[in-house]
């Protein structure tokens, strides 16, 4: 974990409201599962801010979030599914970077990508 960039208000957020009673992988998992859905107002504008390879997203692409991924694909890492001509895709969060959403969305987002960027996993 990087204790230099470290924000209070990030994790007390995570430790007290997220993951709150996670204490295994699976149940961490589950916890930012049900966070993000519940916080997250669907559709949504985001930007796609990081390459992944198992992602056809291109940097800056700007896409409509219309929805979370079944909870089961959602056991290691969190996915979102974006309209893309007649079905969607899911993609990960991590990948995107809300532009037009309310301020819950944003806040959720963000955590997810503190959470990240900390080192932590499940």
């Amino acid at each position: 974990m990087n204790e230099a960039k470290r924000d209070p208000e990030h994790e007390e957020r995570i430790t007290l409201e997220i993951i709150v009673d996670g204490y295994d992988a699976t149940e961490q998992a589950i916890d930012w599962y049900d966070y993000l859905q519940d916080k997250l107002q669907f559709p949504f504008t985001a930007e796609c801010v990081a390459q992944r390879a198992i992602s056809p997203l291109p940097i800056n692409k700007t896409v409509e979030v219309i929805a979370m991924v079944p909870e089961e694909e959602c056991e290691h890492e969190m996915f979102v599914q974006i309209r893309r001509e007649k079905e969607g895709l899911a993609v990960p969060l991590t990948q995107l970077m809300p532009v037009a959403a309310d301020e819950e969305t944003v806040q959720a987002i963000k955590d997810w990508h503190y959470w990240l960027q900390q080192g932590y996993q499940f």
